[in-house]
């Protein structure tokens, strides 16, 4: 019989905030942060700092600063992310955070006077009686004074009698109209389409006294027009449907992920410490303990982008995760510790102990005990 591979899944390189070398300390994550990274990533971690830290109105004010403001110093964005991170401190750590509060005490006041003009400027914005058109308004407008004023003309030919066409679906192309304008137009197509029909079927006798004037071929040809402009609307729709952007989503901050995060940081029964859960964005394996109800939990992805947060949630983990009840707890969990995924796996399959489906949550009994990239 032939021994097929095992399927393993390649580890995405990990760039920007994630591939912070947390492990070697906070003087390289701030020289990592200096060299590597982009400003945007900078800003991010000095507003997600502002955002947790300070109150709505102190955070407004320093949000309102512009965005040079928190992208020129690499070390306030460094001692951010540690923070965000729940990372380790330590005096050096407790230095760096207290020069970026001075330093974001001084974007509050900037920000409170940028604010303030910010107000002054909607006040006299609102004086000068300005009018200013929604986007739906300024639709509506464009709607009427182009393929609505098309209709009517189309309409005005064929009361004096001429078998005039529209093409619709080259007007809306001619005029820039898009999918969202075929709304309107459809209701007066659709208006006619009802008149011509109870004057055609003889179901309405205004409608017929009405159209009196006009024979039944006619009527069947304005009928069959504008089925033929109902279509082409129906068209402009899958087109502009067809045709719109979708909006793919990234994937969030590491230390936004974990911004809600629950776990135990350290537990004296069991002597254990749990690693910092940004590690967890990104990794492929992770081992969890839970100190209440002493079950262990391993969990396995096949997704290149690892493991995500949201809110206390792992998520993207597969169907080979698995959690199980130790009655010996202090003798396994060396084992899960300093042994490989292959030898933990071979211990694991000598537990009598039920093995489960994990749901993934995360709460304040649970150890973070170790992450793998395989």
């Amino acid at each position: 019989m032939i021994k097929r591979k095992k399927k393993t899944v390649r580890a995405r390189a990990r760039t920007g905030i994630a591939a912070a070398p947390i492990e070697k300390g906070y003087d390289v994550v701030k020289y990592y942060f200096h060299m590597e990274l982009d400003r945007k990533d900078l800003a991010a971690s000095i507003k997600t700092y502002v955002k947790r830290v300070y109150n709505k109105k102190d955070a407004s004010a320093i949000l309102a600063n512009p965005e040079y403001k928190f992208t020129a110093f690499s070390h306030y964005a460094c001692i951010s992310f540690w923070m965000n991170s729940a990372l380790p401190t330590d005096e050096k750590t407790e230095y760096w955070e207290n020069s970026l509060k001075k330093y974001l005490a001084g974007l509050i006041e900037s920000g409170k006077i940028i604010l303030s003009e910010n107000e002054k400027k909607v006040e006299n914005k609102a004086n000068d009686n300005v009018i200013t058109l929604s986007p739906a308004q300024r639709l509506a407008n464009k709607i009427s004074n182009t393929i609505m004023q098309d209709l009517l003309d189309l309409e005005d030919a064929w009361i004096e009698g001429d078998k005039a066409e529209l093409d619709i679906y080259q007007q809306f192309k001619k005029h820039g109209l898009s999918g969202s304008a075929t709304i309107p137009v459809r209701k007066v197509i659709e208006g006619w389409v009802v008149d011509y029909e109870d004057a055609f079927h003889k179901r309405c006798e205004q409608a017929v006294e009405g159209y009196s004037h006009l024979k039944r071929p006619e009527l069947k040809r304005r009928l069959s027009e504008c089925s033929k402009m109902l279509d082409d609307l129906d068209r402009i729709k899958s087109a502009a449907r067809a045709t719109r952007a979708t909006k793919v989503k990234g994937p969030r901050a590491a230390d936004k992920q974990i911004g809600k995060v629950k776990y135990k940081k350290e537990d004296t029964e069991f002597k254990l410490v749990s690693i910092p859960p940004i590690k967890i964005i990104g990794s492929f394996r992770l081992y969890v303990f839970n100190t209440k109800h002493k079950s262990l939990t391993e969990y396995v992805t096949e997704s290149p982008n690892g493991f995500e947060i949201s809110g206390t949630t792992i998520k993207n983990f597969g169907p080979t995760s698995r959690s199980t009840r130790l009655r010996k707890p202090l003798d396994f969990l060396p084992v899960v510790l300093g042994k490989t995924p292959n030898q933990i796996d071979k211990e694991w399959k000598t537990l009598t102990t039920k093995t489960n489906t994990p749901n993934g949550r995360l709460n304040e009994d649970t150890i973070l005990l170790r992450v793998l990239d395989k």
